[in-house]
């Protein structure tokens, strides 16, 4: 049966460390001259739009000033970002390279992303550790402003890129945040859920995740 996994990136594929937050901040602060309450907030799983809209409706920002900035905000934190990201500053997570090498020679297997991050800022990230090259299609932070408005957009794409029309029961959504789990169960996808960021298998079993692991092979060994 041909099947399609779908990627998150931050903590499931890789680790940038603070350098990011540190871009983010300096592109919010140039564009509307705050960050709103940056050290308190929590980046998982959020998409990059939301993320600016939540911290700056926090700030007291009206809405329509947010989105008038946004493109302006956007373009400054992608341009940074492409400058500065520092490769010796992250980590691809264990098992990662081999398990991709081993999926992507699968012909009965396509390699999506579903991530939170604009698209430039995607495959900056994947790039710099080499990882880039395993993903032709995905959805992104571009394609909506809640995770589960991503997932149709990649399943159109997969199919625009394989000519295959992928079901839920052909797509598996693989990520590391409970909002990876709630997009999968807003779409009847099952999700296999990895604790190699920010909430333990425990959590992730307890959203709703089809399967946990300790890492992404362990997991992929479980989907077999």
């Amino acid at each position: 049966m041909r099947r399609l996994l779908l990627f998150d990136i931050d903590g499931t594929l890789l680790r940038c460390g603070r350098q990011v937050r540190r871009i983010f901040a300096t592109a919010l602060q140039e564009t509307y001259g705050t960050t709103g309450d940056l050290d308190g907030y929590s980046f998982a799983g959020k998409i990059d739009p939301q993320i600016v809209f939540e911290l700056l409706s926090g700030a007291g920002v009206p809405q329509p000033q947010i989105e008038q900035g946004l493109m302006s905000m956007q373009e400054r934190y992608l341009t940074r970002l492409e400058r500065e990201l520092d490769a010796t500053e992250m980590v691809t997570l264990p098992g990662v390279e081999s398990a991709l090498t081993s999926l992507a020679t699968d012909s009965n297997t396509t390699l999506g992303l579903l991530t939170g991050n604009w698209q430039r800022g995607a495959y900056t990230k994947l790039a710099r550790l080499g990882l880039d090259t395993y993903f032709a299609t995905g959805a992104f932070g571009d394609d909506g402003t809640q995770r589960p408005h991503l997932l149709p957009v990649a399943l159109e794409r997969a199919r625009e890129s394989t000519g295959h029309h992928f079901g839920p029961e052909q797509t598996v959504i693989i990520g590391d945040s409970l909002h990876d789990v709630s997009c999968g169960l807003a779409h009847a996808v099952p999700v296999l859920g990895v604790s190699t960021g920010w909430n333990s298998c425990d959590q992730l079993a307890a959203a709703g995740a089809t399967w946990v692991a300790d890492s992404l092979q362990d997991g992929l060994d479980q989907l077999g």
